[in-house]
C-alpha cells in the first residue's frame, strides 16, 4: 500500500476508470455477439441494426481510450465480412 497521500488518491481513481472500463468492454462484446447471433438466424435487417451499433461502441471506445485503433478496425471489418455473407 502506498504511503503517499497523492498515490493513495491516484489508486483510488485507477479502480473507479478500471471498473468503468470493463463495464464499457462487456457492452461492446455483448453488442459484438448480438450481430453473431442475427447472423446465425439469417436474419439481415437485425445484423444490419445490431452490427451499426456494435460499430458506434468500438468507435466510442476507440475515442475514449479503451481500446486501439488497430483492434476497432479490425473487428469493425471482420464484422462488415460476417454480415456480407446474408
Amino acid at each position: 500500500m502506498a504511503n503517499i497521500k497523492q498515490q493513495i488518491k491516484r489508486i483510488k481513481t485507477n479502480e473507479k476508470r478500471h471498473l468503468i472500463n470493463a463495464s464499457y468492454k462487456s457492452s461492446t462484446k455483448t453488442a459484438v455477439k448480438a450481430v453473431h447471433q442475427a447472423v446465425a438466424l439469417k436474419d439481415k435487417e437485425k445484423a444490419l441494426v445490431a452490427v451499426a451499433y456494435a460499430n458506434k461502441k468500438l468507435d466510442k471506445g476507440q475515442a475514449k481510450g479503451i481500446y486501439h485503433k488497430n483492434f476497432v478496425a479490425n473487428h469493425k471489418s471482420q464484422l462488415a465480412k460476417l454480415v456480407n455473407t446474408l
